[in-house]
């Protein structure tokens, strides 16, 4: 009799652990797997066995709440119905072999406030919906081949802290909605093919403390509102067209030394005379 007691609980404690488990949430992660080829992932999944036994996935009551696949070999293109992970609140698949685009669908991550999708090969644009995942804090998309402008929607996330987009195929000018964002304290920009001016609203972003722009395309004066940010520590602005007169505090934080490119494709320096006062740049 105390077998089969023993027995009758053992059944009920594994039906529990399979019942934690919502079935919208299983088939968007069975759905994630067969779409990045997950027979050929270095840590692969058993499907027959408990959600919360699979590597790299973490769950609170029925919900995934994070999923980190970094550097697991995933590839093929993420699936629409990774957005009906809907209590998710960190997704890193940062260095795999992902192809494709970023779905639309990630804007319905409201509780996200981590994402990772950095070192893939990515292409096509930031979709407008990212703006939805109001709770986001950290955003990281560098290191892919992402193209188009940035989305405006990118100044509804007021919380976000970190937003790194280098080394992609990122075109036009940075949008007026990203200065708003005044809990940011990195902004990664730098090496992709942005062009347009820096505005002097930058000064709105009090709470700035990196800012790489280099390798860009952008022009216009370097705005003189950059002094206002009491927090910053880094900057890179050079190997733009950026001209006019610099201070002297500006040039000091910038590590290339504001060497520029002018119309010609040549290098210039802004240079600033000691006293602090600027002068034009000089090839």
């Amino acid at each position: 009799m105390k077998n089969i007691t023993t027995l009758f609980l053992s059944l009920i404690a594994t039906a529990s652990v399979m019942a934690n488990v919502a079935p919208s949430e299983k088939a968007a992660l069975v759905k994630l797997y067969n779409a990045t080829h997950g027979s050929e992932w270095k840590t692969k999944w058993d499907l027959n066995a408990p959600v919360n036994t699979w590597y790299g996935v973490k769950m609170q009551n029925d919900k995934v709440v994070s999923l980190n696949l970094s550097g697991n070999n995933l590839t093929g293109e993420l699936p629409t119905e990774i957005g009906n992970l809907s209590g998710l609140q960190q997704l890193n698949l940062f260095k795999n072999n992902l192809t494709g685009a970023i779905p639309a669908s990630i804007g319905n991550l409201k509780e996200l406030k981590t994402l990772n999708m950095s070192f893939n090969k990515l292409t096509g644009s930031i979709p407008t919906s990212i703006g939805n995942a109001s709770n986001l804090q950290s955003l990281e998309l560098f290191m892919n081949q992402l193209s188009g402008e940035m989305p405006k929607e990118l100044g509804n996330l007021k919380q976000l802290q970190t937003l790194s987009l280098f080394n992609n195929e990122l075109t036009g000018s940075i949008p007026t909605t990203i200065y708003n964002l005044s809990s940011l304290k990195v902004l990664l920009l730098n090496s992709n093919k942005l062009s347009g001016s820096l505005e002097k609203e930058v000064a709105n972003m009090t709470a700035l403390e990196n800012l790489s722009l280099f390798e860009n395309n952008m022009d216009g004066q370097v705005p003189f509102d950059l002094e206002k940010l009491n927090n910053l520590k880094e900057m890179n602005i050079s190997y733009n067209m950026f001209s006019g007169l610099v201070s002297r505090n500006l040039a000091q934080l910038d590590t290339l030394k504001m060497t520029m490119i002018n119309e010609k494709g040549l290098a210039v320096t802004l240079t600033v005379k000691k006293d602090g006062t600027a002068l034009a740049s000089e090839e």
